[in-house]
């Protein structure tokens, strides 16, 4: 498949195989989000990998989470949004970084499901993170166990326009 066909096939996968995700593979994936491209190339980024069964059992205690526990591994991504110069764009850098491993991994046939359904203070105790470093979003990821269907998305007319809105 070329890029743009990784791209448009990719989606949100809530149930996984029972299946370790290799690491030589695991470590691609994270080259990918670690080449992303972040604002003055200052990398106010930093992503705990979550594999540990009864952490997952903690992340996963949200309405719209609950498939955390389930996948092999969870992708908390952290943003330094007091980097000197570009703590504004920090979040975008994480985000740009996380995407980028989730397109990765579908290259492997792994799936991912983005999350926002997390109580911040609860991940960054459990997990130790820093005061200073937001949490932006979790990704999960795993060798799916379902084949989600396209949904239906707005026109591109309806989401584009050029040179004014």
């Amino acid at each position: 498949m070329s890029s743009i066909d990784f791209i448009l096939t990719r989606r949100s996968i809530r149930h996984y195989d029972k299946k370790d995700i290799p690491e030589d593979i695991l470590n691609q994936v994270f080259e990918a989000g670690r080449n992303a491209p972040s604002a003055v190339n200052r990398q106010p980024i930093h992503f705990v990998i979550v594999n540990d069964e009864e952490a997952k059992k903690e992340l996963s205690k949200g309405m719209f989470n609950r498939h955390i526990k389930g996948s092999p591994a969870v992708i908390v991504g952290c943003a330094d949004v007091n980097s000197v110069l570009t703590g504004k764009w920090a979040i975008v850098d994480v985000a740009i970084a996380m995407q980028n491993m989730v397109i990765a991994a579908w290259t492997f046939g792994i799936g991912s499901c983005w999350i926002g359904d997390f109580n911040e203070k609860k991940v960054k105790k459990l997990l130790k993170i820093p005061d200073k470093w937001k949490v932006v979003a979790l990704v999960t990821l795993g060798y799916p166990a379902e084949q989600p269907k396209q949904r239906k998305k707005k026109p591109v007319e309806e989401l584009f326009s050029f040179n004014s809105f």
